[in-house]
């Protein structure tokens, strides 16, 4: 008898260390998406000033996989195998090759940056986020992963969201004094409060928390509205997010990410909301044919407010001249117009880069080495009307250049090989996130919706950015191929 209870209370230990561990990977997770609003986390060893992107996210993540993948060696759970894998695996081991190839032009090292240097460097980066896409897979399998999921990313915008409002009261208001409310973000981040009162929430920048907004936060807001699908009891809960994620869209004056928002917004609407927008035109028309005063008062005020609500969105964006520059036209060629709006550094930094491609158009200089190319190839014009170039080219300046474009960055580093293969590897994600909405759960819609959001918003954003680290450009995408490649199994099973 006694070694009855011994075997039992053992049995006993073993489940609850089982459920312990459970509880502490989804942990994890949560914790991973929870801090994915910190792009710029400041205490990174070994890392030096000139590296901006630190997903704080990484730090869980680091202890995440581990613990998945002895787990699965333990064979206590099965991980999720995707053909995305494949596709990535083949890009990654091209950019094993072109870096080679690199190594063997090996180009003049570049204010203290060598070859060697900067292609370890890069590899490290694609491996991280590499690594955000195979957890995102890993631990989304069906509906109630995908909650899980959700529910922590909008854990993660609340926390973001509120961060802001305490950045717009120190800004508008002077409730609280700037010097005081950047050293509590110093705390953490590598960037002391944007001096032109723009709101960059957790985020280092502006322009990276538009793009976290336009790729991780409006996709499950957008398509819960759209869907009608909600996470919890609160149903005005999306809604509300999404009003509020809004309004700090227009805050941080980011061109590109209010761009990118809006249209792809409308272009999900046109895709997916039809039905939607045919009864709202069928209410609205209605209400005229009963020729009632009262019901044509009603629909008159709305496009009066309509057009009220997009004249004061394009007042408050016009009182700042980065953003008033867009429409102020200034200029008698396209370059001036390209300086005229500040971005002329960002197109003389992908012309130079461009040089290295056109030289190497097959395999390109390696994962990481465009830089080396772009002072020496600077348009004529950039040299003497961007003053950022200026600054760039002083003797003094220690900064590496990049691209600030991914698909620049790709062919010039990776020639036309590997970039195709990048762009093959988005297409099969593209593939398998459209696959989920010909399914019939309103749950698998959802996420498609989600998903075609995002991948459209992470193409054009990679025209405005060229991090392989960052997170926006892996998380969503992973999720969606975790639960594609599972529902599949499903279904052949």
């Amino acid at each position: 008898m006694l070694e009855g209870f011994m075997a039992q209370g053992k049995s006993t230990n073993i489940l609850q260390s089982r459920e312990t561990l459970e509880s502490a990977i989804k942990l994890l997770w949560g914790l991973a998406l929870l801090t994915l609003p910190v792009t710029s986390f400041r205490w990174f060893p070994g890392l030096g000033e000139s590296t901006l992107v630190r997903p704080l996210a990484l730090y869980p993540l680091a202890i995440l996989l581990p613990l998945l993948l002895i787990q699965a060696w333990r064979r206590k759970i099965s991980l999720t195998f995707s053909g995305a894998f494949i596709a990535l695996g083949v890009f990654v081991l091209y950019a094993f090759f072109s870096s080679s190839i690199g190594a063997l032009i090996d180009p003049i090292p570049l204010r203290g940056q060598t070859y060697d240097g900067r292609v370890i460097r890069a590899l490290v980066t694609l491996f991280i986020g590499g690594a955000f896409f195979v957890a995102a897979v890993w631990m989304n399998n069906d509906e109630a992963d995908l909650r899980f999921t959700v529910k922590w990313i909008f854990a993660g915008l609340c926390v973001d969201l509120v961060w802001s409002g305490l950045q717009a009261i120190t800004f508008y208001t002077g409730l609280l004094e700037k010097e005081m409310v950047t050293h509590w973000q110093l705390a953490f981040s590598m960037r002391e409060l944007v001096r032109t009162n723009r709101i960059s929430g957790l985020a280092y920048e502006p322009a990276w928390l538009a793009g976290q907004l336009a790729t991780i936060f409006f996709p499950f807001l957008f398509a819960a509205v759209l869907t009608k699908f909600r996470l919890t009891s609160l149903t005005w809960l999306e809604p509300a997010l999404l009003a509020l994620s809004t309004l700090v869209l227009f805050a941080t004056y980011s061109r590109g990410g209010l761009l990118i928002t809006i249209g792809v917004s409308g272009l999900m609407t046109l895709i997916f909301g039809r039905d939607i927008l045919r009864g709202i035109w069928a209410w609205y028309i209605k209400g005229f044919k009963e020729k009632r005063f009262t019901s044509f008062i009603f629909r008159l005020s709305i496009i009066v407010a309509l057009i009220g609500v997009i004249a004061g969105a394009f007042l408050f964006l016009s009182q700042k001249n980065y953003f008033r520059r867009l429409w102020e036209v200034n200029a008698e060629s396209l370059n001036e117009y390209i300086v005229d709006i500040n971005a002329g550094a960002r197109g003389a930094y992908t012309v130079g880069a461009l040089s290295a491609y056109s030289e190497y158009p097959l395999t390109g200089v390696g994962l990481g080495g465009s830089g080396f190319y772009i002072y020496q190839n600077l348009p004529d014009w950039a040299l003497t009307t961007v003053p950022e170039i200026a600054k760039q080219l002083d003797p003094a300046n220690k900064l590496y250049p990049n691209p600030k474009n991914l698909y620049v960055r790709l062919l010039a580093e990776t020639g036309l090989i590997g970039f195709f293969l990048f762009i093959a590897f988005q297409l099969y994600l593209l593939g398998e996130t459209l696959s989920l909405y010909r399914r019939g759960p309103a749950w698998a819609r959802f996420a498609a919706i989600a998903g075609v959001f995002a991948w459209v918003a992470i193409a054009l954003y990679n025209f405005t950015q060229d991090s392989l680290t960052t997170p926006n450009i892996w998380i969503v995408p992973g999720i969606m191929a975790g639960i594609a490649v599972n529902l599949s199994n499903k279904e052949v099973s």
